[in-house]
């Protein structure tokens, strides 16, 4: 199980391949599983799955042009009418994301977490052409494809970077 997760990387390339609805269910599933402050599960999830809406998501997040290639993408957004505290709001949106990641990794599926929230024309941009509600707050783009490259396994254990008690 350790090497699984530790294998996990980012995928911008992908083949021609369809995700199956079977998959792309289990992914959202494991979703909605992530832990959430006081179990609120403020979040929801957009999923894309035309080549026309990418190219409109690529308008409105410029850096996420590797997603030309995906066969989909989830979008999560969080919910501000469930969850007031925003800090709290970003972090159940970040485990969510970390369970699509890693459930598509275990399907073969490769991914990539593309940045939105935190960027405000970004933010503006997505709210505006995808129609969300005011306390929809879109957090982050997941593209989702099978991998048409190896991104291999590096060394990122740093004990440095571990302290205990105090700093």
């Amino acid at each position: 199980m350790i090497d699984f997760i530790l294998s996990r990387r980012s995928i911008r390339k992908y083949i021609h391949k369809e995700i199956s609805k079977e998959n792309l269910e289990i992914i959202l599933k494991s979703a909605m599983y992530a832990p959430s402050a006081m179990n609120l599960q403020p979040w929801h999830f957009i999923v894309f799955d035309s080549k026309e809406f990418f190219e409109k998501l690529i308008s409105a997040i410029p850096h996420a042009e590797m997603i030309k290639n995906a066969d989909k993408c989830i979008m999560v957004c969080g919910d501000s009418s469930k969850e007031k505290n925003e800090s709290w709001l970003l972090q159940n949106c970040s485990a969510s994301v970390q369970n699509i990641l890693l459930s598509a990794h275990s399907l073969g599926i490769g991914s990539c977490w593309i940045a939105v929230h935190g960027i405000d024309e970004v933010v503006k941009k997505v709210k505006s052409e995808f129609n969300l509600p005011s306390e929809i707050i879109p957090v982050a783009l997941i593209s989702l494809g099978y991998p048409n490259e190896v991104v291999t396994k590096e060394e990122r254990f740093d004990t440095n970077k571990i302290h205990y008690n105090q700093w």
